[in-house]
């Protein structure tokens, strides 16, 4: 895609393994990109899987990080080996646009977080694919090299029409720390332990999952009231039987 004289941008693409060009003119940027995702998604162009930011949304996800943690992670936070990412940094944003990097949100946001196995070789092509060798070098740079900015992520990832897509407009990347924390809480783990996970230092922001939990729970709870109050309404009536045994 280019900008050409008049101010408007051609679209060029490949079909078949041939270059072509699109027969009409954009007046955006953001137009020819959605244009040529279309005719990506419908078959009318070549494409190619980009995987330059799964591994930035398992870990997301999984590792329960904050957006400004996992842009600020670098090569050396990432032990492979322990299955372990070490949160040392967060990048802030400023109203002004420039990008400051300093401690984490909370002072219990210094931590260091356990990783599935199950994503450790996603992490591990990640990092052999798109990582420079200098343990200082970033996790996941921006298209220059330099820290990512959101909204350089959404650009990149077409983050809105790909959650639209999934029929799930209006999902925001943070929303994917919700779900490992919740991840988190229904495996049984205690408050302190919850917090530490989450980066948290106060003891609010963790109960909410647990309630969350315990809410789940009640409704499991609930439904087992039902059944029992249905075999004691059979009993009465000498219609109920004497539940099988389960092996």
């Amino acid at each position: 895609m280019r900008k050409v004289a008049n101010e408007v941008y051609r679209l060029r693409f490949q079909r078949h393994g041939a270059m072509r060009t699109h027969p009409e003119v954009f007046g955006t940027r953001l137009e020819a990109e959605r244009a040529l995702w279309e005719m990506a998604a419908n078959g009318r162009a070549d494409s190619d899987q980009d995987r330059r930011f799964r591994a930035m949304i398992l870990l997301t996800t999984f590792a329960s990080l904050r957006w400004g943690e996992v842009s600020a992670l670098r090569r050396m936070d990432v032990d492979l080996i322990a299955k372990t990412v070490r949160v040392r940094a967060a990048f802030v944003e400023r109203s002004t646009g420039g990008l400051v990097l300093g401690p984490p949100k909370s002072k219990a946001g210094r931590r260091t977080v356990g990783i599935p196995e199950s994503i450790v070789p996603i992490l591990e092509e990640h990092m052999e694919t798109f990582v420079q060798d200098d343990p200082g070098a970033l996790m996941f740079p921006g298209a220059k090299g330099g820290p990512l900015r959101r909204s350089g992520f959404n650009a990149r990832t077409r983050w809105v029409d790909v959650v639209k897509d999934m029929g799930l407009p209006g999902l925001h990347l943070h929303d994917l720390r919700h779900t490992g924390n919740m991840l988190a809480a229904e495996s049984g783990a205690g408050l302190k332990d919850l917090m530490a996970r989450m980066g948290h230092d106060n003891v609010r922001a963790a109960m909410i999952y647990q309630h969350a939990v315990r809410g789940a729970d009640q409704a499991i709870t609930d439904a087992i009231e039902r059944q029992l109050k249905q075999r004691d309404e059979g009993d009465d009536d000498g219609s109920a039987g004497v539940p099988a045994p389960v092996s």
